[in-house]
């Protein structure tokens, strides 16, 4: 078995911590948008659904490039013709936990010399980052991990401030 990662273990620790709680929001309370332009709970988890799957093939070409330089998606344009809304909140949910379990492994399986060490100087990570990243400055991909799991974290959050604004 391969040795964990802090940061494997840490999305592991995230969405261990989150997944029942998401699946305690009721299906028709995940269908409200908390504005007219705003993504409903639904919409926010196929969102961080495509984060997911754009950040694994990022994660594993990382390995085998010398630069991170990954294209970026239209966010808005993938979450509409995917059609969440018409999804189960509960199939959403248990897609978005799996895909991230798995993620975790990913992590876990990337070697210290490519994590920490490896810096690279050829990036767009200014583009996709969540966090502010210096366009000119070379990243490790244990930054671009991290980073993945802040982006993560700062949706869940909308999705529970806007959930239980309006439960009360």
């Amino acid at each position: 078995m391969e040795e964990q990662s802090q940061t494997g273990a840490l999305l592991r620790t995230v969405i261990s911590g989150l997944w029942e709680r998401l699946l305690g929001v009721s299906e028709s309370r995940s269908e409200v948008k908390s504005a007219p332009e705003k993504w409903s709970p639904k919409e926010i988890i196929g969102h961080l659904i495509d984060s997911a799957t754009n950040n694994h093939q990022r994660f594993v070409r990382a390995q085998f490039q010398n630069n991170m330089v990954f294209p970026g998606y239209d966010q808005d344009a993938w979450v509409a013709v995917q059609n969440y809304q018409g999804h189960t909140w509960k199939d959403l949910v248990n897609l978005w936990y799996y895909y991230n379990w798995h993620l975790s492994q990913v992590m876990d399986a990337v070697p210290d010399d490519i994590r920490y060490s490896r810096e690279i100087k050829e990036l767009n990570l200014h583009e996709l980052a969540y966090i502010s990243i210096d366009k000119d400055q070379p990243a490790v991909l244990e930054t671009f991990m991290q980073d993945y799991i802040g982006h993560l974290e700062h949706h869940i959050q909308q999705i529970f401030a806007n959930y239980e604004k309006k439960s009360k």
